[in-house]
């Protein structure tokens, strides 16, 4: 009877002992990095659509898990196993199984960056995309010349050029062409101030105008000081009914520029010629800056109508024809 009464209390201990270990192992194993000493960061691929025991296997192949069992199990109990979410991962070997879990559910992927300076037009845009890792270039201009995108994201111009905001972003590797464009889009919006439209609408030009009249301003401006005063030069000749004539709107209208502008090119007509045609060109030719931005709408007070490259990247301006061909002697005709 005794022997029995034994045998009854180990077998008890066993069935109560046993679950309870079996909670504590998982408890652990859930809440303890799998090398704690070696904090080292992984790169971690999860493919759309990928299963999940693949991606567990994957896990623990990187050392990243020391368990594949134990974490899918724990993913089932918190039914996070179909949560899983595609992407590149960042993680790191002294995480947690508990925190590698919400990470992958809450799709933290790693983010890529992407720098675009002011006064880029698409095209170059375009490589800097490709050079940094996300779509090619081909890809990205042609959803940045897709008229019905344009539409769609209520863009009232034929092309993206002029509204894709230069400024440092950061993108997972997926990223589409198409939401690179929308999140340079929605930062445009964000910098054009609501007084800025009004303004525009107050000197008669249309937003389209002023952020055109703004990429010529970026691309003339060696000097940040100067950039009112350079859209000061083009108010006056806009409201003097002169010809804008600006290198860089007859560069943009040239197709496989080769870097040096000749004469031929300042008497070939296209639309973007502004020794040419009157007025503004029929879009912006790269994608200004705030301040260029600001300097189309705030230009400063001056009678200048000309000005021309010194050698130090500034200008000289004038106001009279003669004053100007005396500058260009002594700035450009001697160098």
């Amino acid at each position: 009877m005794k022997k029995r009464l034994i045998f009854l209390v180990i077998a008890g201990l066993i069935i109560i002992g046993c679950p309870l270990y079996f909670c504590a192992d998982i408890y652990f194993f859930a809440n303890h990095p799998a090398d704690l000493s070696n904090p080292q960061t992984v790169i971690f691929q999860i493919s759309p659509g990928q299963n999940f025991s693949k991606i567990t296997d994957d896990l623990f192949t990187k050392k990243i898990i020391s368990s594949p069992a134990k974490f899918r199990l724990i993913a089932r109990i918190k039914k996070s196993d179909r949560k899983i979410i595609a992407g590149e991962y960042e993680i790191s070997r002294a995480m947690t199984p508990l925190a590698i879990l919400k990470q992958l559910t809450d799709g933290s992927v790693r983010l890529h960056r992407l720098s675009v300076p002011e006064g880029f037009n698409i095209r170059q845009i375009a490589e800097n995309v490709e050079a940094a890792g996300f779509c090619n270039k081909n890809s990205f201009i042609s959803a940045a010349t897709d008229k019905e995108f344009a539409r769609q994201i209520k863009i009232s111009a034929t092309t993206f050029e002029g509204f894709l905001f230069p400024d440092t972003y950061y993108f997972s590797k997926d990223v589409s062409p198409q939401q690179i464009i929308a999140a340079m889009v929605a930062r445009f919006h964000e910098v054009l101030l609501p007084e800025w439209k009004v303004r525009a609408q107050e000197m008669g030009f249309s937003v389209n105008e002023i952020i055109t009249l703004a990429s010529i301003i970026e691309k003339e401006t060696g000097v940040a000081t100067e950039r009112p005063i350079i859209s000061s030069v083009f108010h006056n000749r806009l409201k003097q009914k002169m010809r804008l004539a600006t290198d860089p709107t007859v560069i943009y209208g040239i197709k496989n520029f080769n870097g040096n502008i000749t004469k031929k090119d300042l008497n070939t007509y296209t639309p973007y010629n502004t020794y040419m045609i009157a007025g503004l060109p029929p879009g912006p030719i790269a994608n200004p800056g705030s301040e260029s931005i600001k300097a189309a709408l705030y230009p400063a007070e001056t009678k200048y109508l000309y000005f021309v490259a010194k050698r130090d990247k500034t200008h000289y301006f004038s106001s009279t024809l003669a004053e100007h061909n005396r500058a260009v002697r002594k700035y450009q005709l001697r160098r």
